[in-house]
């Protein structure tokens, strides 16, 4: 909302965003549709001009009376009229970051393609960062000029049927159509013709608007998105606000820089205004600033953003990307204006957690699970190679609850909670592939420089490994002696009372050591039919068959064999950090826990399974 100085005229600014395939029409249809242009609209950068693309963010702006819908909000009315701002976006792949920042200050989206050639990849690339971003959505099929008069309306009719069809697994299924015509004859025709369908489309527009969330408290934050300088004035930060509120006289920070600035004066279109909030778009000028120091940032209020060396986010696979989601490897990183190369890390809740029964926030089983999943440091977390997807065969479903860490390459500035997208812009520009890998929310950011030694070793993410060993013999009634389990230098005392449970009903824990070599008693403390542990009741060496499920009580089962060296499959559980510094086991007070069941041959390995 602004109110201009010189009338108390109260505008509720709506941002439209235009996004489609490069060369689909979309600065002509913004230019016929605005009656106001930013000094960044229309492609007035050179480069923008000699290539015949657009290159950047653009934004221009037409009033309306204000809908009757949006007109008496509680009894009152709140504001006189209805300023669409258009956020022009690029429309060519090797542009998507840009479009991806443009797309997250946009109320609306209008996706607009050739009607003459279609859903083409970029597209679909916009159709899904509208999904991610935007909440409603108007597909314009632009250059209907283009088509024979007598097969035009057939072949609206029929591309508007297939647009609905792609549509139908998106949030945008029941969206309208319009077909216009931005600019008779093309790029290079006079401006003699006017646009055919513009008027229709305004109501249109007009028709889809919503009274967004406009909230003038907390700290401000404006992403800005071109800076200049104007002679005699200043410098200029033009941006879109996010969230908050600025008047003159306002001390700002540039959080990127770590300076403060003064503003002088701020306009919207051209027009002076004392004062703007959260959803306007506007130009901020301030004093003693070099505009060539800040090309694209945030500005906010002082002290209330900070720098991000790494960060824990809530995460979910975009499913239109075919490729795996491998921990270590390297992804883009978007954070609103921002992109920046980081380390991808995945984890999950633990084997002992997953067997818990659901929060209230897991939401059912077909709905996806919310970016807002909470995290704790006081939580177990699994390590994951991967993520894990629920596409499954055994059991199909959503994806579980999952979390990554993200290292980035260099330090980001950003709001909590803000929207972060994983891509992968190295692809191929040529391909027919998704480049966006996946989504989530920024829920922890690391600000010390050194977070690897200081903050990683808090995060309780483990994962398991895999050894083997063998049962030396039976000493007595109730004990078994183990080898090559562990090696001879391990502190076995860690490893004291972990619980086993015997097929014929008989428990029994890890007693300790058995001499200098690494070998382990086994205790049998329950009693048979026999009034002695059956398993003893049999010839020393019965081989023993074990295996291991964590979180679950271990169950030995007796194998009959002619071995005379059997060998017994056991796994124990020695949790150690993954993230920070390596150290050996956390504490000898953990559970341990692992379970054993039968192996089908004579010399059965033992397999450990360890979380690390």
């Amino acid at each position: 909302m602004s109110e201009s100085a010189d009338s108390r005229t109260k505008t509720l600014n709506f941002n439209v965003g235009v996004l489609g395939h490069v060369d689909s029409g979309k600065t002509s249809l913004a230019r016929a549709l605005s009656s106001t242009a930013s000094t960044a609209a229309f492609d007035k950068n050179p480069q923008s001009r000699e290539r015949g693309i657009t290159l950047d963010l653009g934004f221009s702006s037409f009033t309306v009376d204000l809908p009757d819908h949006l007109g008496d909000i509680g009894g009152q009315q709140q504001y006189d009229s209805l300023q669409f701002t258009l956020v022009d976006c690029p429309g060519h792949a090797s542009l998507i970051r840009t479009i991806i920042g443009g797309a997250q200050i946009i109320d609306l989206m209008m996706l607009v393609v050739d009607v003459v050639k279609g859903v083409q990849t970029q597209t679909a690339e916009c159709l899904l960062i509208g999904e991610l971003t935007c909440p409603r959505m108007v597909v314009v099929l632009n250059k209907v000029d283009l088509l024979p008069p007598n097969k035009r309306q057939s072949a609206i009719e029929k591309m508007t049927k297939r647009l609905h069809k792609t549509l139908e697994s998106t949030r945008f299924k029941e969206c309208p159509v319009i077909a216009v015509a931005a600019k008779p004859g093309g790029p290079e025709a006079p401006d003699t013709e006017e646009p055919h369908g513009v008027p229709e489309l305004i109501e249109l527009l007009k028709k889809q608007t919503y009274l967004p969330k406009r909230d003038p408290g907390g700290d401000l934050l404006m992403a800005v998105d071109h800076c200049f300088s104007i002679r005699g004035q200043g410098t200029v930060m033009t941006g879109t606000m996010l969230q908050g509120s600025l008047a003159i006289n306002d001390i700002v920070e540039i959080p990127a820089l770590q300076v403060t600035k003064k503003i002088k004066s701020v306009q919207m279109f051209r027009k002076p205004v004392s004062g703007a909030m959260q959803g306007d778009r506007v130009g901020v000028c301030v004093t003693q600033f070099d505009p060539k120091l800040l090309e694209r940032g945030v500005v906010c209020t002082p002290g209330s953003l900070h720098n991000f060396y790494a960060a824990v986010i809530s995460v979910r696979k975009i499913g239109y990307f075919k490729g795996s989601l491998a921990t270590r490897a390297k992804f883009h990183i978007t954070m609103g204006h921002e992109t920046v190369m980081a380390r991808v890390a995945f984890f999950g809740l633990s084997p002992v957690g997953a067997s818990e029964p659901p929060s209230d926030t897991t939401p059912p089983p077909s709905q996806p699970c919310s970016l807002d999943t909470p995290f704790t440091f006081e939580r177990e977390y699994f390590y994951q190679d991967e993520y894990v997807t629920g596409q499954r065969e055994a059991s199909p479903g959503p994806d579980p609850e999952q979390w990554a860490l993200l290292e980035f390459e260099r330090p980001v500035t950003c709001p909590s909670l803000c929207l972060v997208i994983g891509s992968k812009l190295d692809t191929d520009i040529h391909a027919n592939a998704c480049r966006l890998a996946f989504q989530g929310r920024l829920l922890h950011g690391f600000e010390d420089k050194g977070y690897a030694e200081t903050a990683l070793p808090h995060l309780r993410i483990y994962k398991m490994k895999h050894k083997e060993g063998q049962v030396e013999r039976v000493t007595d009634d109730y004990t078994v002696i183990g080898r090559n389990l562990f090696k001879k230098e391990t502190n076995l005392q860690l490893f004291v009372g972990l619980k086993v449970t015997l097929s014929t009903g008989e428990s029994g824990v890890i007693e300790g050591g058995f001499g200098q070599s690494g070998k382990f008693r086994i205790r049998v403390q329950g009693c048979g039919k026999s009034g002695r542990p059956d398993i003893l009741s049999h010839i020393p060496r019965i081989p023993l068959g074990v295996a291991c499920v964590p979180g679950e009580v271990c169950s030995v089962f007796i194998l009959p064999s002619v071995a005379p060296n059997p060998l017994l499959h056991t796994r124990r559980e020695e949790k150690t950090k993954t993230f920070g510094k390596r150290t050996s086991p956390i504490s000898s007070s953990l559970p341990h826990t692992c379970m054993l069941k039968s192996l089908r041959h004579t010399n059965a390995h033992i397999f450990m399974h360890e979380h690390n």
